[in-house]
């Protein structure tokens, strides 16, 4: 990988493992659908102008059947479960949860038939799954088996793809919910730059970066960054929210980790003779 690739590679481990942080602050003031509304609100009126500039927005309104199934299925549902379940879990556990993704993306094309798993990948399967197991039967009370479910969720939505132009719908679709829930008093400090910080780096500039990172390194290593992001989220929810680093979620992080890599690692093709046939089928 080039160092423009390694650069845009780090920058999206970091931007995409604060969120969870930002969350987590924002959503001791504000309803988790007035977080979603001024997040998208904010990422929108950054990236429109950009869109239009560039000549990339026309081309998308003929395509809006679609693009309403994409925002619902990348950014309002998962985001709005992703924030609701931070005000009942910590913003480490909720990075962790998420690292899961590469996982459920190996999982989907085995089901589908799209892709086939050796025996390393359905290893990487069976070890990530007992990560998750870890993390949750050592970490998650009885009280907070609905924020695991949402979490499943945000982390089947997640693997579906992104479109930038999406957010427009997302934050039209929430705008009447997201300003009935609004605080009457304005917020904390703290809660107003947490989400100045979801909309402006953690989803106008992640959006930017993540797509000159997908131009540089191809989609496939591009989704490595998820196993980037949960050792962001832990270090700054232990450094900066007081949150606990646990056994359960040490232990399910490294076995996450694992699984994911063994999971989505791509099988060694067969090494070719000097005559052009395969080594291993003699072909």
């Amino acid at each position: 990988m080039s160092r423009r690739g390694w650069l845009l590679f780090l920058a999206m481990g970091v931007i995409w493992g604060v969120p969870y942080l930002l969350i987590k602050v924002a959503v001791g003031s504000l309803a988790p659908a007035s977080v979603v509304l001024l997040r998208t609100v904010i990422g929108a009126a950054l990236l429109l102008p950009v869109a239009m500039a560039r000549g990339e927005l026309r081309p998308v309104l003929p395509a809006w059947r679609p693009l309403v199934v994409f925002a619902v299925i990348e950014m309002a549902v998962p985001w709005l479960l992703l924030t609701n379940a931070e005000r009942h879990i910590s913003s480490s556990l909720a990075g962790l949860l998420l690292a899961a993704i590469p996982l459920v993306g190996a999982l989907v094309g085995r089901l589908s038939g799209t892709e086939r798993l050796s025996r390393q990948r359905q290893l990487g399967l069976l070890v990530g799954l007992v990560g998750v197991a870890a993390l949750v039967g050592m970490d998650l009370g009885g009280g907070d088996t609905f924020a695991l479910v949402q979490m499943a969720v945000v982390a089947v939505a997640y693997g579906l793809g992104v479109m930038a132009a999406a957010l427009t719908v997302t934050a039209i679709g929430y705008l009447p919910v997201g300003l009935a829930q609004l605080p009457s008093t304005w917020p904390p400090a703290t809660v107003v730059w947490s989400v100045v910080g979801l909309g402006v780096l953690c989803t106008a500039l992640a959006f930017v970066v993540f797509f000159a990172l997908i131009d540089e390194v191809g989609p496939v290593r591009a989704t490595v960054i998820t196993y980037v992001n949960p050792a962001v989220a832990i270090l700054l929810g232990v450094l900066l929210l007081d949150e606990k680093l646990t056994i359960g979620m040490a232990v399910g992080f490294v076995l996450v980790i694992i699984g994911s890599v063994l999971a989505t690692r791509r099988s060694p093709r067969p090494a070719a003779a000097p005559d052009g046939t395969s080594v291993l089928s003699g072909r």
